[in-house]
């Protein structure tokens, strides 16, 4: 087994619904470790760079604009397999496609209010988390 950090982001509506705890412990139960943790806005500029893989396309303002509008928390998270894990346990982006017993099927409301973001690959991660946690 590999062991290796990611990163994920509970997304403004996870605040908002009171959701933290039930999203961090999930990776906790599954015995991930919280190795960084930070609650903080997402400025405009952050924001684009932290989406800037999807500039380009239709969506890119309503993800900018929805990641800013309220306190996001960041967690990197380490384990075995963590981010080929951490995107299962996370579901499909779509929450109405996200399976039972992810955390988009079991609380996801839709497609940008989809509680949590979670790198995709080490190179996202090392980009991600660097625009969170390299910057103040």
């Amino acid at each position: 087994m590999k062991s290796e950090c990611t990163l994920i982001v509970i997304k403004p509506d996870g605040i908002q619904r009171h959701l933290i705890g039930k999203i961090i412990s999930r990776f906790e139960d599954k015995g991930f470790r919280v190795i960084n943790l930070r609650f903080f806005i997402f400025s405009r500029e952050q924001a684009s760079e932290f989406y800037s893989v999807h500039k380009a396309k239709p969506f890119f303002e309503e993800l900018v604009s929805f990641i800013t509008s309220g306190p996001v928390i960041a967690c990197l998270i380490e384990g075995n397999n963590a981010i080929t894990a951490v995107r299962l346990m996370a579901g499909a982006t779509k929450s109405f496609e996200a399976a039972p017993g992810t955390i988009r099927g079991d609380f996801g409301l839709g497609l940008t209010e989809n509680l949590i973001h979670a790198s995709d690959s080490p190179e996202s991660f090392i980009k991600e988390s660097g625009v969170i946690f390299n910057r103040t």
